[in-house]
């Protein structure tokens, strides 16, 4: 009873406990921890700010898995003690209902689960079968590599809708007027010269507001 209560207080400060037995009586036990890294909080924070909402699926102890989310904070779920399948079976469940799910993991156990995901996402530092599961595959083997990909997503997204914007405002004014549209009032026809500008300042303009993506800070 000693020994479980001990097994017990160290599953509830997050670390994984493995009992020993001698002679088919317990001899003693070994705690095994993963330490939480210092941007994991941040970085949940972060997501959740975006309004995503963070599940942690692990097959650990339930009182290991608790304690983990306790001290990173933000986690609305912690299913734990499952195995790979049950893992893909959630994701598959969430996806069922209509709900767009990203998948960070780094461990052969993960890999259903990631292949299954809306967009899997592998840690760089993580089993070969892990990142062949994936949908992207971060190089940096933390939390704040996913809140970097996520910006560097947004700001893409907002740059392909501005470029869309520009390409559509030069077309659209440019276009008619080669087409004669001012003709019929003003007498105006659009110079094969100053059409052929427009093209380029359309196409220059698009460029140059991608190559902006480069300046990110992630």
């Amino acid at each position: 009873t000693s020994l479980g209560a001990a097994a017990a207080a160290l599953r509830q400060e997050g670390a994984g406990v493995i009992l020993v037995a001698l002679d088919g009586r317990f001899a003693g036990l070994i705690a095994v921890a993963d330490p939480v890294r210092a941007t994991a909080a941040e970085a949940i924070a972060y997501l959740r700010g975006r309004g995503l909402r963070i599940a942690m699926l692990t097959g650990d102890n339930a009182l290991t898995a608790e304690a983990v989310a306790r001290k990173v904070g933000g986690i609305a779920g912690v299913p734990a003690g499952l195995r790979p399948e049950d893992k893909a079976r959630e994701v598959e469940r969430l996806v069922t209902q209509g709900h767009k799910v990203a998948m960070a993991g780094d461990g052969i156990n993960d890999a259903p689960a990631l292949a299954r995901a809306s967009v899997g996402i592998a840690m760089g530092t993580g089993t070969d079968v892990a990142i062949e599961s994936a949908s992207i595959t971060l190089a940096r083997g933390n939390l704040s590599a996913i809140v970097s990909a996520h910006r560097l997503a947004e700001a893409t997204m907002r740059n392909i809708r501005q470029n869309l914007f520009f390409s559509f405002l030069f077309n659209g004014i440019g276009v008619p007027i080669a087409a004669g549209a001012l003709y019929p009032f003003t007498g105006t026809l659009l110079s094969p010269m100053f059409a052929g500008a427009a093209m380029t300042l359309s196409s220059l303009t698009v460029v140059l507001n991608a190559l902006r993506l480069g300046f990110i800070t992630l």
